[in-house]
């Protein structure tokens, strides 16, 4: 970036309004980073405190959607979450600023989460979504043979539209929010800004268990209508502690939008002649100043222009190729927990450790595990191992000169990923293996009665281990690739373009479900109502599995040619682009 244009940023940046105490200002900066820590921490406690349980919630007696409707639903909330992310991107870059794009977005999520909140009790559910049809209480025909399609899931239009506004809100808080926070440390040094994404992490995950103790233990077993309270004064509790934060807080202006710019640039690189005809077509408006002009004609573009869309054709393709990884890394909030719900789920406080699953309904101090519980186990790999790599594997690597480069532990997180969806395959088909025997235990969770086989729901344990570690070698390294290959112009764009790269991979995956659904589909079981003991899942596990495998080669392909390409050009112009 030319240094003239750095003076101007710098102009325009509002530093601390506290920085003139006697304080220093590093311990401002780390102030400012705490308080976006803590905000991302009930953030990410709130956001899950809805993921987890929210095929529990639409498959429970209030909506009795089916495990196939309720599974979609919660991949396409998934995927929205992420899938949106370059819009509130946008809208910072543009008009906002990221300061006001995270207050506003917390605005919105607090609006949003109301709304799923009001659904959970009777009156609420009335005024929303009206009376529960007679038909979406019964399988539309009960013959083993009718291929009769399932009727429109109540409340689906209300449902969909909080979780969608929810999820809006979600994705424009994560990718601000990020970037917000590089931003306040990025004058410690860039190791600060590597550390602060590691405890990012770290505070995102640590939201994630407080919520999956709490907030999904009281869904299971209390109601949804108090641990979707919980989930309202996280967020507002977010929102003030932000708003409190701000004085410490270094904020920077919108600076205008790239996407005309990187079109243009597209349109001219991929199809000059179509450009061509286009510049002709207009060659008589060339008295127009530059910005009247349509907005495909490239023109004299700036050469910081250029090298960004350069970074960008360079960037994207191993973004693209780790949407598989996303497609298996989302069944931890979708499949996993379906599969959880028909495994047999230990009491807690049992007072006999014969007592049925029947009993449960009359004894009040009965309580079964949650099976969002089980995504405990990716969360405590993370919380553990963050400040094992960052105090102990990193700095140790980094002195022997073997620390691997981001992509290197990309793959890495690939192959942990592929692992984790082979285990939960082959657990799978050991459960069917006994519903076929017809050795099933009936199990009431919440106010539902789910057929399970006689397997321990900890034998899910590993696959969610083998996640958790695929996201610290995966999602981490992903993160700082984005920001730091990205120009300072482009980072919040690129990191938008990251997360909105892992919603395509979930909604890749909710499409994938829902067409193995379709009349003769590996997921297609209209008389199993409720259940899956009729679907193989396994083999929709077995096919990500394969995916998952041949896209990593593929990856491991252009991350070398990435490398490669990028070493030869540092060595021939070293300052060829401002990095973040």
């Amino acid at each position: 970036m030319p240094r003239l244009e750095q003076q101007s940023l710098s102009a325009e940046e509002q530093r601390p309004l506290l920085a003139q105490s006697g304080r220093r200002p590093r311990g401002w900066r780390r102030t400012a980073g705490a308080a976006v820590l803590l905000v991302s921490l009930l953030e990410r406690a709130a956001f899950f405190g809805v993921a987890a349980n929210l095929v529990l919630y639409l498959n429970s007696q209030n909506f009795n959607w089916t495990g196939e409707q309720a599974s979609r639903a919660a991949l396409v909330f998934l995927g929205a979450s992420y899938l949106l992310a370059p819009v509130g991107g946008w809208l910072a870059d543009v008009y906002l600023s990221r300061h006001w794009a995270v207050v506003l977005s917390l605005l919105l999520y607090l609006a949003a989460s109301s709304l799923l909140l009001a659904t959970a009790f009777p009156d609420g559910r009335l005024s929303f979504c009206g009376e529960v049809p007679m038909s979406s209480l019964e399988p539309s025909c009960s013959s083993p043979d009718c291929q009769g399609t399932w009727p429109s899931p109540y409340c689906a239009p209300v449902l969909y539209a909080g979780l969608l506004l929810l999820a809006l809100a979600a994705s424009s808080v994560r990718s601000n929010l990020t970037s917000f926070g590089a931003d306040q440390v990025m004058d410690l040094g860039r190791d600060a800004t590597r550390r602060f994404f590691n405890w990012f992490y770290w505070s995102i995950n640590l939201g994630a268990v407080l919520s999956l103790l709490v907030v999904a233990f009281i869904q299971q077993n209390i109601n949804f209508l108090l641990g979707y309270s919980i989930i309202v004064a996280c967020v507002g509790l977010g929102f003030f502690i932000f708003l409190l934060a701000t004085p410490v807080f270094i904020t920077k202006p919108p600076m205008g939008s790239q996407v005309s710019s990187m079109l243009k640039l597209a349109l001219y690189y991929c199809c000059p002649r179509l450009w061509q005809r286009q510049s002709a077509r207009d060659a008589q408006r060339d008295h127009l100043l530059p910005d009247h002009r349509s907005w495909w004609q490239p023109g004299p573009s700036s050469l910081q222009d250029v090298a960004n869309f350069q970074v960008l054709v360079k960037i994207l393709p191993v973004m693209v190729t780790l949407v598989p990884y996303w497609m298996v890394y989302f069944q931890m909030q979708s499949t996993y927990v379906l599969q959880g719900l028909h495994l047999h789920i230990p009491n807690i406080f049992s007072a006999s450790p014969t007592n049925s699953s029947s009993a449960l309904t009359a004894q009040g101090t009965d309580y079964r595990i949650p099976a969002a519980w089980l995504l405990l186990a990716n969360v405590v790999v993370v919380l553990i191992l963050v400040p094992v790599k960052d105090h102990l594997l990193d700095p140790l690597l980094l002195r022997c000169k073997l620390l691997p480069s981001a992509l290197q532990k990309m793959a890495v997180g690939m192959f942990f990923g592929f692992t984790s969806v082979i285990v939960a395959g082959v657990l799978e088909r050991e459960r069917l293996q006994y519903i076929a025997a017809n050795q099933t235990v009936s199990q009431v969770i919440g106010k539902d009665e789910y057929f399970a086989a006689p397997l321990s729901i900890w034998w899910q344990v590993p696959q969610y281990l083998l996640i958790g570690i695929s996201e610290i070698f995966a999602s981490i390294p992903g993160l700082e690739f984005a920001y730091s290959e990205a120009p300072r112009s482009m980072q919040g764009a690129i990191m938008g373009v990251f997360f909105c790269l892992s919603g395509v991979g979930s909604l890749l995956g909710s499409s994938l479900v829902a067409l193995l659904s379709l009349p003769g589909g590996w997921m297609y079981c209209p008389d199993d109502f409720g259940n899956i003991n009729n679907c193989r899942m396994d083999n929709y596990f077995f096919l990500l599995a394969g995916i998952q495998a041949t896209t990593a080669l593929l990856f491991i392909w252009i991350a070398h040619r990435y490398e490669k390409i990028r070493q030869g050009t540092a060595s021939q112009n070293p300052s060829s682009r401002d990095r973040g």
